[in-house]
């Protein structure tokens, strides 16, 4: 009998600890409510800030955790050791990747240069057609509003194709968010093979 393959949302976040603690609020949402619906959790491998608390989250609902992490960053964000898999490689470009490969849908929380970076590739990505997994931003306590405004601001002037908004969904509620890009995967899955 072949193992059943659960889908897996990739959750890109901050790892700084200097926070305001109402962030570590939607993290802990996201991360319970990935393991509530059966997803496997893949984060930055992280122990601190956003990505720990995530973590933990995903692992006390009962959820499978995958961290990916660099060598050199393993010590500096403390990996953390209780993910059922935590990959470590060399460069950021190869944990990029993995992230990105091993993600059926992605959910993006507030989080610095290294999130904002890891969005736009993605979002590119699925403009360009080389993907089409969900994308959902958590707009925790309006974080991201800046981020719509410049995405609103260059679609008035054309840089930006009208059509951009259609590829992700955006919400201050993580419940909602998870709840947006589970639908997604749903209608995503392949119908159940016959039985016999």
């Amino acid at each position: 009998m072949m193992p059943v393959i659960m889908p897996s949302v990739t959750v890109y976040c901050a790892s700084s600890q200097r926070l305001d603690p109402a962030f570590h609020d939607a993290a802990r949402i996201i991360g319970g409510a990935i393991a509530a619906r059966g997803f496997d959790l893949v984060y930055g491998g992280g122990s601190i800030g956003l990505m720990g608390e995530i973590a933990r989250a995903a692992r006390a609902g009962g959820g499978r955790v995958v961290g990916i992490i660099t060598h050199r960053l393993l010590e500096m964000e403390q990996g953390w050791d209780g993910c059922d898999e935590l990959v470590v490689v060399d460069t950021m470009r190869e944990r990029k990747r993995l992230l990105a490969e091993r993600g059926d849908a992605f959910v993006i929380l507030p989080g610095g240069i290294g999130t904002y970076e890891e969005f736009f590739e993605i979002l590119v990505g699925r403009q360009l057609g080389e993907h089409d997994k969900p994308i959902g931003i958590v707009n925790a306590h309006g974080y991201f509003n800046p981020l719509v405004a410049m995405i609103e601001h260059a679609v008035e002037h054309r840089f930006v194709r009208d059509g951009v908004h259609d590829l992700f969904v955006i919400d201050p509620d993580p419940a909602h968010v998870l709840a947006a890009v589970g639908a997604s995967l749903a209608d995503a899955s392949p119908p159940p093979a016959p039985t016999r």
